[in-house]
């Protein structure tokens, strides 16, 4: 070897160990477990995760639009306190009210479970299909997603609330039942799911039949209002999407 190969060979070992010292004085780099990262030197393996199938997930409740409306004080209505309870009280006639605005908005709001949101949207909903009737048919294609979004929270006091609001609306106007019929596909996929659903309470005593909260027999009684009231093919629509039901009026 000449003297200037030596003397290069000399400085790339200097650089090197220069490097390692370098390595040794900066902190560990965390690298994921069960990676090839973790053969690299100067790296630490992040300590995994075990999985505890006993912990209950917390889900973000998602803010409605009805809330959004409510705390900016656009509703036109108050609630008023009375030694019987509270009702709701509208500050503006229900003649002069847009439908195509206010209904859906109300109806988001069935997905609300505390007070006072919950309080307003029910009572509002049933206000305004009580006075609507036949101003209800129009406004069925703006209904669907948040009729949905009620029944698919898994909360079963907002879902019988639901359940209970469609029987009302479908009863209320003879157009709203045969309106309903080409959403059956977006409506009942939850009513099958809950249709067989029982409560286990083991020794304990369930009141929900006497409340009017059970489920499943508030599945089964929507289903029969949506036969009787959606015409001549509500039921071939319904048997499609719950193959366990049984016609009320053909047996």
């Amino acid at each position: 070897m000449s003297i200037n190969e030596l003397c290069y060979v000399d400085q790339m070992k200097k650089q090197s160990l220069k490097a390692q010292e370098l390595l040794k004085k900066q902190s560990p780099r965390f690298v994921p477990p069960f990676s090839i990262q973790s053969l690299q030197k100067n790296t630490k393996v992040m300590p995994y995760s075990v999985f505890n199938r006993n912990r209950k997930l917390i889900k973000k409740p998602r803010r409605t639009s009805f809330r959004m409306h409510y705390e900016r004080g656009d509703l036109p209505l108050r609630l008023d306190y009375f030694p019987g309870g509270v009702r709701i009280l509208w500050t503006l006639d229900l003649n002069k009210l847009n439908y195509h605005l206010y209904l859906p908005l109300f109806f988001d709001g069935l997905s609300e479970a505390e007070h006072p949101y919950k309080t307003y949207a029910r009572q509002g909903v049933r206000d305004l299909i009580n006075f609507g009737r036949d101003k209800i048919y129009p406004v069925i294609p703006q209904l669907i997603v948040p009729i949905k979004r009620a029944l698919n929270t898994k909360n079963k006091e907002v879902m019988c609330v639901t359940l209970k609001i469609i029987q009302q609306m479908v009863m209320a106007s003879d157009l709203v039942g045969p309106g309903l019929v080409p959403f059956y596909r977006q409506l009942l996929p939850m009513f099958n799911a809950y249709k067989t659903f029982e409560v286990t309470c083991d020794d304990k005593v369930d009141y929900s039949q006497k409340k009017s909260c059970n489920l499943s027999v508030l599945v089964e009684e929507t289903l029969q209002v949506l036969e009787r009231h959606g015409g001549d093919d509500a039921f071939i629509n319904i048997k499609y999407m719950v193959p366990t039901y049984e016609s009320c009026l053909l047996n």
